[in-house]
């Protein structure tokens, strides 16, 4: 279900996946973020950042589920993993990512920099909202 919604850009339905007290760690940022908006603010901007992506592999253990991608960003290919920990409603509790080579992860961690201010005023805006 979730892999279908990112395949599909479907933003929405990724929304409705997330705990309102989920926490999102970056392959880029020292300290997690928490909640729900800051969360979904940086990944309605990655999909943006990342081209040509595709997951290529998926793991389930319990409430456990790991998802290998390939994408590129500004011209470099780059692999990573996404880290999911479900809770007991099945809404994604924990979201973490990690990412390869570090080239590649610089890169993203440019691009997403760059749009950082957006994001957080996104985030805000959706607990105003």
């Amino acid at each position: 279900m979730f892999r279908e919604a990112i395949e599909r850009k479907d933003m929405g339905a990724v929304d409705e996946m997330l705990a309102d007290d989920v926490v999102f760690i970056s392959p880029v940022a020292f300290a997690p973020y928490a909640g729900k908006a800051i969360t979904s603010a940086i990944l309605h901007t990655v999909v943006e950042v990342l081209e040509d992506f595709s997951y290529v592999r998926q793991l389930r253990d319990g409430h456990h589920e790991a998802y290998v991608f390939t994408a590129k960003v500004n011209g470099l290919e780059i692999t990573g993993c996404d880290f999911l920990t479900l809770d007991e409603q099945g809404r994604i509790s924990e979201f973490m990512v990690m990412t390869r080579p570090l080239k590649a992860s610089q890169a993203l961690a440019a691009a997403m920099g760059e749009r950082f201010p957006q994001i957080t005023a996104a985030a805000e805006a959706r607990t105003a909202g």
